[in-house]
């Protein structure tokens, strides 16, 4: 490896230590080649969701998202240290690289603010931010040779999504952005809105319904996508339950008590995701 490339992964995984506040306790379980790798992925995705985020008027950021794809087709021209690290993974790993052009097309809904109708439609913009990523860290992973393996990968990815969208209903609102299907919504009666503080309105319990319900259906999408681990090595096996317990952690404090989302952004405290990956490591995932 040249120090050219040394240093990208080290940008890559300064990155994912400071950003990846829930990824990052599974990562460092994994040996430092694919560990090294992993970052370098999430680095290249952050950048993408930033993108997103970020405090510009849409044209600009659907102009800076077309930028990016161009330089992901000519990455073999780039100096760019994160894309420096993406391409060597790319190199060493099977990492399915077109999965990229699908997360930018995720971000993409978000900027353009599309909202959803059905939980099939709010589907297919969950494989797009989140069924991506587990597909690439699968790249990276391996697996015992099982044609359902990138279907699982992709399936845990969305029920982290979906874990996301639970705990993020606010602070989406605030942003202007609705991921609850519209259906659902209305089948509980539920019109989202804002009271003077800022915190989410639910006069008579309706909403809270609607995320119990969400939970529960979550839940399904977890049993399903963690069939994967078992085909995983150990260390891999080790960081995908990490990850997926942390956030399984997560659903469960939102299900249990929705109300909290309504004015606060939950989460669990260090000790807690370091206890769920200590347990992932020595194969008692949570």
């Amino acid at each position: 490896m040249t120090s050219t490339i040394e240093q990208a992964y080290q940008v890559c995984e300064e990155i994912t230590r400071t950003r990846a506040r829930n990824f990052y306790y599974g990562i460092r379980l994994l040996p430092p080649p694919k560990r090294q790798a992993l970052c370098a992925l999430y680095a290249l995705s952050r950048r993408i969701d930033d993108i997103g985020d970020e405090e510009a008027p849409p044209d600009e950021k659907l102009t800076a998202l077309s930028a990016l794809r161009a330089q992901l087709d000519d990455i073999d021209a780039s100096v760019d240290p994160v894309l420096v690290a993406v391409r060597d993974a790319a190199r060493r790993y099977p990492v399915p690289m077109p999965a990229f052009g699908e997360l930018i097309d995720g971000v993409e809904m978000d900027v353009t603010g599309r909202t959803y109708e059905t939980f099939d439609e709010l589907v297919i913009y969950c494989r797009c931010v989140a069924g991506t990523v587990g597909r690439l860290c699968l790249g990276v992973f391996g697996s015992r040779p099982d044609p359902r393996a990138a279907s699982w990968a992709d399936t845990l990815g969305i029920a982290l999504q979906q874990t996301n969208i639970l705990r993020d209903i606010r602070e989406d609102l605030h942003a202007g952005r609705v991921y609850l299907p519209q259906r659902e919504l209305d089948a509980f009666g539920v019109e989202l809105t804002l009271d003077e503080r800022g915190d989410l309105v639910d006069k008579d319990g309706g909403l809270a319904a609607v995320i119990a319900a969400c939970a529960q259906r979550a839940r399904a999408w977890y049993a399903e996508g963690l069939r994967l681990v078992p085909l995983l090595d150990r260390r891999s096996a080790a960081c995908t339950a990490a990850m997926a317990g942390i956030y399984r952690q997560l659903l469960a404090r939102i299900a249990a008590e929705p109300s909290r989302v309504y004015y606060q952004r939950l989460s669990l405290s260090g000790w807690q995701k370091a206890r769920v990956a200590a347990w992932a490591l020595i194969g008692r995932g949570q």
